[in-house]
C-alpha cells in the first residue's frame, strides 16, 4: 500500500486534466517567455515538471536544449509527444508524480514549471523534488497564478462550491505559488538569487459566457465541480453566473487579460 495520503487527490486529478489540450493554444506565448526568463540555451539539460501538452519543452528543445518533461496525466502526454514530432524534437516524455521525480541528483541544469508545479499537494515536497534534480548553480523557473488576479479569484469561487477536503491535511492552494512572499519563504536559504516578474496571458473570446463554456470542459478543477453539481441545477446556474461575473472583469475587446507571476532563482 502506498504511504503516500494524496494518492486518490492525484488519480482524480489525473483524470480532471486529460481535457486539457485545447486550451494549450492560450499558453503558448506565456511558454516562450518562461523559457526566456530562466535563461535557456542550447545544450542545457532542462526538465518541465508539470508539461501538459508540451509547450514549454517543445519551446525549449527547439533552441537546442536537451528536454525531458514529465506529466502525471497520459492523455497530455500523448498530445505533448504528437506535437514534439511535428516540431521535429526529440524530447523524452514520461508520466509521473512532481512529489516524487524519477531522476537522479543534480541532474538538470534548469527545472521549470508552467502552472504545473503548483497544483502539487503539498508544496515543501514538490520543491524539494525539484531542487533536488537541479544541480548546484542551476536555475529553477516558474510561471503561476496569483491569489489577488484572475485565477486567483476563480480558484476561490471554485473552493466555495467544492465540499470540504477529507483528511487532516487539505492539499495547499494553487495560487498561493504565486504570492512572491509566500515563495520566498518556501525557497528559503536553499537558493541565491530570487527575482520576480509579471506577465500577461492573451485569451481571445468572443464574450464571458464563451470562456465559460469552454472552461468547463476543459479546465481541470472546473470540469470536476460542473460535473459533481449537474444533479443540483440552481446550484449549477450560481457557479455560472459568479464565473462570468469574474471574467467580465478581464474581458475587453474581444479577449482576456490574465497577469500571471515569474519566479527564477539559482539552486545554492
Amino acid at each position: 500500500m502506498s504511504s503516500d495520503p494524496f494518492v486518490q487527490f492525484k488519480a482524480a486529478q489525473r483524470e480532471a486534466w486529460s481535457a486539457f489540450a485545447p486550451l494549450e493554444i492560450f499558453t503558448t506565448m506565456p511558454a516562450a517567455r518562461l523559457v526566456r526568463f530562466a535563461g535557456i540555451a542550447k545544450g542545457d539539460r532542462v526538465l518541465d515538471v508539470g508539461c501538459g501538452t508540451g509547450v514549454v519543452s517543445i519551446t525549449a528543445a527547439r533552441i537546442g536544449a536537451v528536454v525531458q518533461g514529465l506529466d502525471l496525466t497520459p492523455a497530455l502526454l500523448d498530445r505533448a509527444r504528437k506535437s514534439a514530432a511535428i516540431a521535429e524534437v526529440e524530447i523524452a516524455f514520461v508520466e509521473g508524480d512532481a512529489e516524487a521525480l524519477p531522476y537522479p541528483n543534480d541532474a538538470f541544469d534548469v527545472v521549470v514549471s508552467q502552472f504545473g508545479h503548483m497544483f502539487a499537494p503539498r508544496p515543501e515536497v514538490a520543491l524539494g523534488e525539484m531542487l533536488r534534480v537541479l544541480r548546484p548553480g542551476g536555475r529553477i523557473a516558474f510561471a503561476t497564478w496569483p491569489p489577488e488576479l484572475h485565477m486567483g479569484a476563480m480558484f476561490s469561487i471554485i473552493a466555495r462550491y467544492l465540499p470540504a477536503p477529507a483528511g487532516p491535511t487539505p492539499p495547499a492552494p494553487p495560487p498561493l505559488w504565486g504570492d512572491p512572499h509566500v515563495v520566498r519563504e518556501r525557497f528559503g536559504s536553499a537558493v541565491t538569487d530570487l527575482v520576480f516578474d509579471r506577465d500577461m496571458m492573451i485569451s481571445p473570446s468572443l464574450s464571458p459566457k464563451h470562456s465559460r463554456a469552454m472552461l468547463e470542459p476543459t479546465f481541470g478543477p472546473l470540469t470536476k465541480l460542473v460535473a459533481m453539481l449537474e444533479s443540483d441545477q440552481p446550484r449549477l446556474a450560481r457557479l455560472r453566473a459568479e464565473l462570468e461575473k469574474q471574467l467580465e472583469v478581464i474581458f475587453a475587446d474581444n479577449h482576456l487579460k490574465q497577469g500571471y507571476l515569474l519566479s527564477r532563482a539559482t539552486k545554492k
